[in-house]
């Protein structure tokens, strides 16, 4: 089993996004053996935001509201990947990768923005998680 933390700030756009969207991916590859969460650094409990809902709609994934969590005691057996390079700084683990390591810049964070930022943010979000689940999965399907 693989365990996959997403982590932002607040746990209300990115993290989710990325959470919810790769658990589709995972859904129609038929791919049974990776566990996805999400959490954010400063999280307050706040619920998924409306935009986020909105992007998460259009893709076909889960658009159900959830408050957000915060980043607990971190698990050795867990791949962490962040939004940004900062972000990865602050996640003390070993297993931790940020979305600049896959597709070569960071998740810019869309709350308080416009739906457009918010798509951006997710088209941004999702090829990262194609080449993630590519090197995941590459040769054991």
């Amino acid at each position: 089993m693989i365990n996959i933390c997403f982590v932002c700030s607040g746990n209300t756009c990115r993290s989710i996004i990325a959470e919810r969207l790769f658990k589709k991916m995972l859904k129609n590859e038929k791919v049974t053996f990776i566990k996805v969460i999400s959490r954010g650094l400063e999280a307050t409990k706040e619920n998924i935001t409306y935009n986020a809902k909105l992007v998460l709609k259009e893709y076909g994934a889960l658009d159900k509201d959830r408050k957000a969590i915060k980043l607990g005691k971190i698990d050795n057996n867990t791949l962490y990947v962040t939004m940004t390079q900062e972000q990865k700084n602050k996640v003390k683990s070993q297993k931790v990768i940020s979305f600049r390591d896959l597709v070569g810049q960071d998740i810019l964070d869309p709350y308080g923005q416009n739906l457009d930022h918010y798509r951006s943010c997710a088209e941004q979000i999702y090829r990262g998680l194609e080449k993630l689940l590519k090197q995941l999965i590459g040769g054991v399907k």
